[in-house]
């Protein structure tokens, strides 16, 4: 995966790309139930890909009871769970082996680069199936304490079918994330990928059924949120419901598990993440290339990205002078040109979001510039109270905030609705650890600009989650349910202990 290909080679493979454009029910592609299509575009040319099916009620009932069907016949839940290893594995290698055709596909859909698709999406998305297929034989139920004369055992169960609503930003690894820890879990699920990137997700639940999963235990509905998406929220044989996107998005799933049967809802949702610079922050050229890593990544268009940098007085000159020559080194262009880093935004709809957040009166440090679906990457000067400071962009634009103190800088970290991900740079470890905490954020890095690792639980407070949490170990709560097993070992009146 390292050694990238050119950007003919890429096209050419762009040119030969069979695209899948059926939904896929009960372990084979089928048309929507309606007959319906939508236009599957690429944003950096504004050139239809594939007409693909607009699936709608019909199709998640349909795909529900199948889904079901699979789930209680036990032909996947009631596996060993090294059965269940051997199969996710499988699936492991045929994306690896199909990576090229994927990360193409990826990066054609959503305007993503080539270069982050190869080196980033793909890799992490074949690592994050292996992990959880790995962990499925390895995490072990509990005996608690109980008197002699009981045994009291509580297991883990599969939860049973369950919905991922999956966001447009990476497809292939928030799939993977879902999918990963639901499957080695025993569920059934049924995928909903965002209307603008549902190619890769119907060629991974092809690639699924060669690798051994049976039928109707993974199965993909491409659609809009009110078609697809509010259907499954609100189905009554639906048992939990994982969803990555939109904060506003996020608290639809809610009503509509309130309004049917209370099904388990997991939201990982928006951000506005700061990135706190303290006066004694070491090597500012090393802070300077995370802080643009964490802001122009993906164009942008990342939860966790250090859309905010929040910096003391007294480095602010000399990091933004790094900040500037670092961001110089993020050439903008052809998503399949593997020289460049950053992209086309997902969508025609994204793009006049962004743009209209960069016009406003704000003092434009760099960039600033926008045209036919492409944003430069841009720094812009600003309040505190301004939206650029408050509202999640999703683009690449960088809001710098001046602060004169830590407890200012850790206030003004926390002066947002959100509090998915943030960093602080300090050569002081008690004030590193001390910021650390008194952040209001589900993951904070220190000297770093991340998200942690498969191994590490990734989520938000207040308005960035809500119910649980992707990636590690604590992944798999969504997808299980905890039963406890209570034996009697006392006699019975009258009967023999044998």
């Amino acid at each position: 995966m390292s050694n990238l290909l050119t950007t003919e080679e890429y096209k050419a493979i762009a040119a030969a790309l069979s695209l899948p454009t059926q939904a896929f029910i009960d372990g084979g592609f089928r048309p929507a139930a309606s007959g319906a299509t939508f236009d599957t575009v690429n944003p950096a040319t504004g050139d239809v890909l594939a007409k693909v099916a607009a699936c709608g009620a019909k199709d998640v009932d349909f795909a529900v009871q199948k889904a079901r069907d699979a789930f209680e016949d036990g032909r996947w839940s009631g596996l060993h769970p090294s059965e269940r290893k051997a199969v996710l594995i499988r699936l492991a290698k045929l994306i690896k082996r199909n990576a090229r055709e994927l990360a193409v596909m990826e990066s054609l859909e959503s305007g993503k680069t080539i270069f982050d698709c190869e080196t980033v999406d793909l890799p992490e998305t074949i690592h994050c199936l292996t992990w959880h297929a790995e962990l499925i034989d390895k995490i072990y139920d509990q005996v608690s304490p109980a008197s002699d004369d009981h045994i009291a055992m509580v297991v883990r169960e599969p939860v049973g079918v369950v919905g991922l609503v999956l966001p447009w930003n990476f497809p292939l690894l928030m799939l993977a994330w879902k999918i990963g820890p639901a499957l080695a879990a025993g569920c059934s699920v049924i995928v909903k990928p965002a209307e603008e990137t549902s190619l890769s997700a119907l060629r991974v639940a092809e690639l699924a059924t060669e690798a051994g999963l049976p039928a109707g235990v993974l199965n993909v509905l491409p659609g809009t949120g009110p078609d697809v998406g509010e259907p499954l929220g609100r189905h009554m044989d639906v048992d939990a419901l994982s969803f990555t996107g939109s904060t506003e998005t996020g608290r639809k799933f809610l009503r509509y598990a309130a309004e049917s049967n209370l099904k388990e809802v997991t939201l990982e949702m928006g951000g506005k993440n700061p990135a706190v610079v303290l006066d004694d922050a070491e090597n500012l050229d090393r802070v300077a290339a995370h802080i643009v890593n964490g802001a122009f990544w993906n164009m942008g268009e990342n939860c966790s990205a250090s859309s905010r940098l929040i910096v003391q007085r007294g480095v602010k000159d000399a990091l933004l002078a790094r900040i500037k020559a670092h961001a110089r080194e993020w050439p903008m262009g052809d998503p399949l040109n593997p020289a460049n880093r950053v992209g086309a935004l997902v969508s025609r709809a994204h793009f006049e979001k962004v743009c209209s957040y960069l016009g406003q009166g704000q003092n434009v440090i760099m960039g600033g510039g926008a045209k036919d679906g492409f944003v430069e990457p841009t720094i812009l000067e600003t309040t505190a109270n301004a939206p650029q400071a408050r509202e999640e962009i999703f683009g690449p634009v960088l809001s710098v905030l001046t602060v004169d103190s830590f407890d200012q800088a850790i206030a003004m970290a926390n002066s947002t609705e959100y509090g998915l991900a943030a960093s602080i740079f300090t050569a002081n470890v008690k004030r590193a650890i001390r910021g650390a905490r008194a952040i209001r954020a589900g993951t904070v890095t220190v000297n770093s600009f991340g998200e942690g690792d498969i191994s590490t639980p990734f989520g938000g407070f207040k308005s960035s989650g809500f119910g649980g949490r992707d990636n590690g170990i604590h992944a798999h709560d969504q997808y299980t349910q905890l039963k406890t097993i209570w034996v009697d070992l006392g006699d019975d009146a009258g009967d023999a202990v044998n």
